[in-house]
């Protein structure tokens, strides 16, 4: 490795421009291609993913790259590692630089996995002696110990990606490019993937993420860049960059939103109505972390003793859910309730279930499986903190 002096600049963008040509429906036959030759159509649009892009990565930096899907990180990060030559500007590397983009690349899935073990290190630069001094350290780290002498094709896609990190960490180089692996393997195995990032920070190993975990670009990035429509929108503090993309995602968040009319209205539980409003009394879907949000629940059902609403994360997770009936709260007898909430969780979309109960919280005669959707920002000025939600909790000496 080159000896780098400190605060030095090691990779060096500038003024990338990449793009691609994507054919047409039906342009690549043959019959196709004369017709267009007459016509003087090109038979292709031109996808431009970087436009004009600069930027600069000091030694020891911890660098964050965020932006939608198809905003061009990935392609940004391939042109970075030669793999993709730009028809404008240029990217200047000093040291060596160890891409992990394609976690797996050279495996043989007719080998067993110790056997590709040595493949892929030998594809790293390490010699058969290196590699078996490291095998059980690999191995270790991929929890994979019972299926070492099983052929690769029989492993699951996370057995083998979880594989394919535990080798490629080992690579020697000086500026590290990681592409989405933190969502390598279960939850057990990210937390050795944040202990494994916790580590380049602390030794200030050059790294550049690319990522759209926000959380672990306020956690371990020093500096962060958004990347947008293949233009750079932001760079800068890594909590500051990671508020402007959660912001950005406003438009795509709300259920309803990302349905048309006719199909919200078909999926909806007619018998149960939920409307969301802010502390003014006005409908909308977008809060700030710490925001208090109303919930304005009516239904026509007259058995109907007890409610329920429960928040739940846009992939699934539950956050909170209650019921008046384990509140003791009695039901207003115009068939309409409100349930004020303090949203103390993170950034992020969300959506709403609700239920309708008789006696108790077991007799359930109504649910709407998705209600209204929202999004929750956190203001750039707030402090960081980790995890769904925000616990009340103290410091003591």
């Amino acid at each position: 490795m080159k000896n780098i002096p400190d605060n030095q600049t090691v990779v060096s963008v500038n003024h990338i421009t990449k793009s691609f040509r994507i054919p047409l429906d039906g342009s690549m036959n043959i019959k196709q291609k004369i017709v267009n030759v007459f016509k003087g159509s090109k038979g292709y649009r031109v996808f431009t993913p970087l436009n004009d892009i600069s930027f600069d990565i000091k030694e020891g930096e911890f660098y964050g790259i965020v932006g939608r899907n198809g905003s061009g990180k990935s392609t940004l990060l391939k042109t970075m590692a030669n793999i993709y030559t730009p028809e404008k500007g240029s990217v200047k590397v000093k040291g060596l630089l160890v891409p992990f983009i394609e976690l797996g690349v050279g495996f043989n899935p007719d080998l067993t996995g110790r056997e590709n073990v040595y493949l892929n290190g030998a594809l790293l630069g390490f010699d058969r002696y290196e590699i078996t001094a490291m095998y059980e350290e690999i191995v270790d780290f991929a929890e994979l110990h019972d299926f070492m002498e099983e052929c690769l094709k029989n492993y699951s896609s996370g057995m083998q990606v979880r594989l394919a990190f535990s080798i490629a960490i080992r690579a020697r180089g000086d500026i590290l490019l990681l592409d989405e692996v933190l969502a390598v393997g279960d939850e057990a195995f990210q937390r050795k993937c944040y202990d494994y990032f916790n580590d380049l920070r602390r030794n200030k190993k050059t790294v550049v993420l690319v990522t759209h975990n926000m959380g672990a670009v306020e956690t371990f990035c020093t500096k962060a860049l958004f990347l947008e429509d293949g233009e750079i929108k932001l760079v800068g503090d890594p909590h500051e960059v990671a508020s402007a993309y959660s912001k950005s995602n406003d438009k795509s968040i709300s259920l309803q939103e990302s349905l048309s009319d006719n199909e919200y209205e078909k999926n909806r539980n007619q018998n149960i109505n939920i409307n969301i409003v802010d502390k003014n009394g006005k409908t909308t879907s977008k809060f700030t972390a710490g925001d208090t949000m109303t919930v304005e629940v009516s239904w026509t059902n007259s058995d109907v003793k007890n409610i329920g609403v429960a928040i739940f994360k846009s992939n699934g997770d539950y956050v909170y859910g209650t019921n008046t009936y384990i509140e003791k709260i009695e039901l207003s007898k115009n068939k309409k309730m409100s349930y004020e909430v303090d949203l103390n969780v993170a950034e992020g979309s969300y959506f709403l279930k609700a239920a309708l109960f008789g006696e108790n919280d077991a007799i359930r005669i109504e649910f709407e499986e998705h209600g209204t959707g929202f999004v929750v920002n956190r203001e750039k000025n707030d402090y960081r903190w980790g995890g769904i939600t925000k616990l009340t909790s103290r410091w003591r000496q």
